[in-house]
């Protein structure tokens, strides 16, 4: 089955399978970048991640953004994964995947693309923390 160059699921995202979807003989750089739930944020001991989306607007805004990275960086290839619902410790909650002509391009879209995601992508993080508190976290903007 073929990899969907968009999609918002509650399911495990597969970052071998995107991968594989960038290749070309055109590209000579595939550069995938996974958002992984990790342990702490901000001197807080973390659990876990919980995601929810309005997911039509977020599959829309993600293609919207997909389409705009592919001509501002010229990309042969892009392909964006996020995850809803419960997000274990150590797995992906976002692959974004591209792939170019050379290296500067991927590298370059795939910061750019995670930015537009957490600015404008209807998708809400959860935080649980291992003291029993949770909280709805925004996304922090990458310092340029």
């Amino acid at each position: 089955m073929p990899v969907s160059i968009i999609d918002v699921t509650d399911g495990r995202l597969d970052a071998a399978r995107i991968r594989e979807a960038l290749l070309d003989p055109g590209a000579g750089s595939v550069v995938v970048f996974e958002g992984c739930a990790r342990d702490n944020h901000q001197g807080r001991a973390v659990d876990l991640l919980a995601y929810e989306a309005y997911v039509p607007m977020a599959v829309a805004e993600l293609a919207r953004i997909r389409e705009e990275a592919l001509s501002r960086f010229g990309l042969i290839r892009c392909v964006i994964h996020h995850r809803t619902g419960l997000v274990p410790l150590l797995e992906a909650a976002v692959v974004v995947g591209c792939s170019s002509a050379h290296r500067r391009e991927s590298f370059e879209a795939v910061a750019w693309i995670m930015d537009r995601i957490k600015e404008s992508v209807p998708i809400w993080k959860r935080e649980n923390y291992r003291d029993g508190e949770k909280a709805w976290v925004e996304g922090e903007a990458r310092e340029s």
